[in-house]
Order: C-alpha cells, then sequence, then structure tokens
C-alpha cells in the first residue's frame, strides 16, 4: 500500500501539475470567485463559519481581512507557478486560499468541487523542487498527486453517498434532473428533456458513475487516460446541459495525466525563434537539393585544379 501511495513520477509532471494549479489559482480569484468580496458587505450575523473555521478560530471577514487574503494570495499563487520556493510559497497559497474558501462557503452554501485542488494545494509544499521536462523520477512528487486522484475520486463517491444519505432511493427516479432544466437549463436540455424517461436513465447513470469511480485505480495503465477522459466528457455534458461547471476539480483531475509531456516554455521558444529568424535580419538561404545541383564532369572531378571544360 505504502508503494502504491508514494510510487514514482517524473519531476517534470509535477513541475508542469504545479503550475497548472497555482496558475488556476490566481484565475478563479478573479474569474471564477471574484464575488467572495462582496461578502463583506452582509451583515456580521449571517457568517456562519464552517467546523474549520469554529476550530482555528478565524475572525468575522471584514474589507480588510479579504482585501489583504485577496492581493496577497493572487500574488503568492503567481510566483508559486514558477516553482520557486516551493514550500514557502506552497505552504502560503494553501493557508490563503483555504481561508478564502472558509469566507466563500460560510454564508449556507458549500460547494464540493473544491476538494480535489484544496487537497493538490496542501501536498504541492511537500513535493519538493521539480523542473518542467525532468525525467528523474520522485516518490514525494508521486505521492502529492496521488493524494490528489484519492480526493478527486472521493468527490464522486461520496456525492453518491450524499444522495443516497440525504435523498434515498428515490433520488434516482426522482425529478432532480428535472428541476434543474428548468433552473438552468440550456436548449439542449430543453431537448434531451422531451425523450421519455431519458432523464431516470441518465440519474441511475449518474450514480452508476460516481459508485464506480473508484475502478479507474485498478484499471490498466494503457486504458486509464480513456477512463480520465471519460470523466471529463461526463463534465462536459453537465456544463452543456444545466451549465454547471466544475472548473477546480477539472484541474485537479489533471494529476491522473502525464503532464510531463508538455512543454509550453519550450513551445514559446520555438515560436518565437520561428518568427524572429536570423538574428541578423537576413532571410536564410534556400536549400538546394542534390538533384538540383550542377552535374561535374569525370574530367573535372579527376582534376580538381582546373576548371571543368565548357
Amino acid at each position: 500500500m505504502t508503494g502504491w501511495l508514494t510510487e514514482a513520477v517524473p519531476r517534470g509532471r509535477v513541475a508542469a501539475f504545479r503550475t497548472l494549479i497555482y496558475l488556476f489559482v490566481a484565475a478563479d480569484l478573479v474569474v471564477f470567485t471574484p464575488w467572495v468580496r462582496t461578502r463583506v458587505d452582509v451583515p456580521g450575523d449571517l457568517y456562519q463559519p464552517l467546523l474549520i473555521g469554529r476550530l482555528l478560530p478565524l475572525p468575522t471577514p471584514d474589507p480588510a481581512l479579504v482585501g489583504v487574503v485577496f492581493w496577497v494570495l493572487l500574488v503568492a499563487s503567481l510566483l508559486a507557478a514558477t516553482g520557486r520556493a516551493p514550500r514557502l510559497l506552497g505552504w502560503t497559497v494553501f493557508a490563503l486560499y483555504l481561508e478564502w474558501m472558509i469566507v466563500a462557503m460560510s454564508y449556507g452554501k458549500v460547494d464540493h468541487d473544491r476538494f480535489g485542488l484544496l487537497v493538490a494545494l496542501a501536498a504541492l509544499p511537500t513535493a519538493g523542487r521539480a523542473r518542467h521536462g525532468d525525467p528523474t523520477r520522485t516518490e514525494a512528487g508521486g505521492w502529492a498527486l496521488r493524494v490528489t486522484q484519492i480526493a478527486v475520486i472521493c468527490t464522486y463517491f461520496l456525492a453518491a453517498w450524499a444522495k443516497f444519505r440525504f435523498g434515498g432511493p428515490d433520488w434516482a427516479t426522482g425529478s432532480v434532473l428535472a428541476r434543474a432544466i428548468i433552473r438552468r437549463g440550456t436548449d439542449l436540455a430543453d431537448l434531451i428533456a422531451q425523450v421519455p424517461h431519458l432523464l431516470i436513465v441518465a440519474q441511475f447513470g449518474i450514480l452508476a458513475f460516481e459508485l464506480l469511480s473508484p475502478l479507474v485505480f485498478v484499471t490498466p495503465a494503457r486504458w486509464r487516460p480513456a477512463v480520465v477522459g471519460f470523466f471529463y466528457s461526463f463534465h462536459l455534458a453537465t456544463i452543456a446541459t444545466i451549465t454547471i461547471s466544475f472548473a477546480p476539480h477539472l484541474v485537479a483531475m489533471t494529476a491522473f495525466l502525464p503532464l510531463e509531456k508538455l512543454r509550453p516554455v519550450v513551445l514559446v521558444r520555438r515560436l518565437l525563434s520561428r518568427r524572429a529568424g536570423p538574428s541578423d535580419g537576413t532571410p536564410p538561404a534556400p536549400a538546394v537539393s542534390p538533384s538540383a545541383a550542377p552535374a561535374m564532369s569525370p574530367l573535372a572531378a579527376s582534376r580538381p585544379d582546373r576548371p571543368a571544360p565548357s
């Protein structure tokens, strides 16, 4: 079991995953959850912190606190994406993003798509240094990716358990998807809803998918990318029908992928070098194929000191 948890992976994969995670944190602040800054306009009496917020304990959010968290977290996440000071910046980003999520989720609604991302942020500082493209294998990095993978699959499996806990067996035969389509459905969802019994079949399919998701860990390695691709297709269908985005979860799920094959820095350098051309600004000389070169007579070949007769 220990060997499975710490299965070594290339450091390049850890570096790529780290860059992707921290860049998403920066994007999350300004694209997906900028509304967290408006929480300071809500009366403090409505702030009901999550259990971890009560245990620490954390102060009631005010404009100064939320503003400092936002700007420091934004700068720290961008710096952490470079791979520098992985422990110092990593722990800083984790602590600040955890506070950001506590503020976001302490007013009556808790999103479960953040679990894998938070586990990734907590595990990455333990992975140590890693450079893009480095094939050296690391067990510490493998552990960071593995626990993130487990968190991603727990998000699915525990979601099914919550459905049975709060909705019971009737969840699969109820009108869950129908209500979701009425509230936020797309034109595609309206077409699907017109097919008799299709929504009920879809609800059974969702439960089966979530309950069977742990099988990805016993799937042969050559088939695992296809399984993860199916996971992504499930969320693509969710966005296309009821416009629910699981962006943090989707980013954390890249822990399953061979990200070491992605070399963005090398790609950018190649593109820039192709556009720049030679350093002196002169166009490159056209290449001449051997077949296009003038043929040399046998006499000139035998006597190179004399020109070939015309």
